[in-house]
């Protein structure tokens, strides 16, 4: 029970971690924004105050990106339930008490209670007389009605906790050094887990205040000279520690295959240092050497702490690559020492790289073991890339949940050991993490959010529908004679699928467009029950017009559905 409940622990934490990606992205864009309007650059005003209009509504932004994140299906309705669950609550908490800001964190709330709240309630039916009201569009009722009474609560609960996070927030930037240490250390110790965003948002966008802003990251784009800090110590490692990492590994591989693994590591050192994306470098000796993955960390704390000595102040609105840091040292303090720190936090990570592998023999590319008569398997080979995704993660069946983050496609299988690993590798992947209830994370870099885009698409034109294999609807087709099986619904399960459909008299046809599904059209698409659709095996439901649905139901749809088509309702 203790490892069950961690593991859901876990998996909420990192669907947190997820879903904060998607309000995070649009900060690059404000912050060029902000930086080219400002007098030393191009002094447009305009465009000054576009970039800074998106820094002053994150708390809305941030509302909206997490309940489509958390929603089963992305469905804009979630995102729409956010915003009024967000707005209801900040005008409640302004009537109680002025004085409370909960900043950013009303946001993620309220985004967070949306999705969870919309994918409770998105196929709720209400009475006849209410039947307007009633699936998606009972969401964002619900939401405001809970932006109510959290509001109530906050506005009598919060100044305590507001307290305690002014508090924390105050000791970890008055310990100086000792504080940026720590939270370097945490940040890419945490990376393992995948919930370092969840530790980011807090330091970047909470803790202390300037004026309306708050957090790090916001601070210093709204202009304090004190913010930064949280910032700064990145940018030498991810520039110059990491692709000094790279090349380490290149010099260490085999001469007869540092041609085959140069240009990987050569992309990876790139990425790393143009836009300071490091995963793909990290996942390369994570676990082959998690001592060298300990002094990476480390070293990112002494990073963090010697920027903090040399009051070093920098910002990004991604990450701390060469783009951003040539957007920000504008705003910068001693921005310029950032360069001989990153000198000789390159030399450091070259030699301790390139002396640790070679001492301890590590495989790191071009290093690793040739099994004699095995196979190498090339991208050719396996051809487009979102198909190939899909027959190497075990087929479209085997997939429960695919989504991805900046850099990592996050998945629920149904079993793990159908994955094929050589064929992942030659695809791009640079790690695979495999965490409880069938949970595996690919990393592959910036191209995650767009396999994973290709991947849905590829399950769809098999058939399977990846948003619909969801808890709830963790019954299988073939559990009711739906794939394959050849076989005519019993009476029974006849009647339960008229009944969720609407009833005889609410079938006006139905019939088979491809081989696992049907199109139905409804008298009234309001008498549609999906949850009853799922719970009897149906795999997918989308509407694709006035009264329209196709029902994803397995193979042989037209046989096994015989008795809907045959209905005296169908015509």
């Amino acid at each position: 029970m203790i490892a069950t409940f961690g593991s859901r622990v876990m998996a909420a934490l990192q669907l947190l971690g997820r879903s904060l990606m998607l309000p995070i992205a649009v900060l690059p864009v404000a912050g060029l924004l902000l930086r080219l309007g400002q007098p030393d650059l191009l002094d447009i005003a305009f465009v000054a105050s576009a970039g800074q209009a998106i820094f002053e509504n994150l708390a809305l932004i941030f509302a909206i990106g997490l309940a489509v994140g958390f929603a089963d299906d992305s469905n804009g309705a979630a995102g729409l339930a956010g915003v009024i669950g967000y707005l209801v609550l900040d005008a409640v908490l302004a009537s109680i008490n002025a004085d409370i800001n909960m900043g950013v964190l009303a946001g993620i709330i309220m985004g967070t209670v949306a999705g969870l709240l919309y994918n409770r309630f998105k196929a709720i039916k209400l009475p006849d007389y209410l039947a307007f009201f009633g699936g998606r569009r009972f969401v964002p009722i619900a939401t405001g009605l809970a932006g109510v009474m959290l509001g109530i609560a906050f506005g009598w609960g919060w100044p305590p906790i507001q307290n305690a996070i002014d508090t924390l927030g105050h000791w970890l930037i008055d310990a100086g050094a000792v504080g940026k240490f720590v939270y370097g250390t945490l940040n890419r110790l945490l990376i393992v887990t995948g919930l370092h965003h969840v530790l980011n948002s807090f330091v970047w966008f909470v803790f202390g205040s300037f004026g309306e802003a708050t957090g790090d990251l916001n601070r210093f784009f709204a202009g304090d000279p004190t913010a930064g800090g949280f910032m700064a110590g990145f940018f030498p490692v991810m520039m110059f520690g990491l692709p000094a990492a790279a090349l380490a590994m290149y010099h260490t591989a085999a001469k007869d295959r540092r041609a085959q693994v140069g240009g990987l590591l050569m992309s990876l050192a790139l990425t790393a240092f143009l836009t300071g994306v490091t995963e793909p470098i990290e996942f390369t000796f994570m676990f082959l050497a998690p001592l060298l993955y300990a002094f990476h960390a480390l070293m990112t704390g002494v990073s963090m702490a010697l920027m903090q000595w040399l009051d070093v102040k920098l910002g990004f609105t991604f990450s701390a690559g060469a783009f951003d840091y040539g957007l920000s040292y504008g705003l910068s303090t001693n921005g310029w020492l950032m360069l001989p720190v990153g000198g000789v936090m390159a030399a450091l990570y070259y030699l301790v790289f390139r002396w640790a592998i070679v001492r301890f023999d590590l495989p790191t590319p071009g290093r690793e073991p040739v099994e004699k008569g095995a196979r190498m398997v090339s991208v050719e080979e396996l051809g487009e890339r979102g198909p190939a995704f899909v027959t190497a993660l075990g087929g479209a069946a085997n997939l429960t949940t695919v989504s991805a983050c900046t850099t990592r496609l996050r998945l629920v299988l149904d079993d793990s050991s159908r994955i094929d690993e050589p064929a992942l590798k030659a695809l791009g992947s640079r790690g695979m993490m495999r965490l409880g209830g069938g949970g595996v994370q690919i990393i592959l870099g910036p191209i995650a959010d767009s396999v994973a885009d290709e991947v849905r698409a590829a399950m769809v034109a098999t058939g399977c529908d990846p948003e619909a294999t969801r808890p709830e609807a963790s019954g299988r087709a073939s559990d009711v004679g739906m794939s394959g099986s050849g076989h005519a619904l019993s009476e029974e399960k006849t009647l339960a699928w008229r009944d969720a459909l609407g009833g005889e008299d609410n079938i006006l046809r139905s019939d088979v467009c491809a081989i696992t599904r049907l199109r139905v059209e409804l008298v009234s698409e309001e008498r549609l029950n999906e949850v009853a659709l799922r719970r009897l095996g149906c795999q997918g439901v989308m509407r694709v017009g006035q009264c329209t649905w196709h029902l994803i139901v397995g193979r042989d749809a037209g046989l096994s559905m015989d008795a809907l088509t045959s209905s005296p309702a169908s015509r």
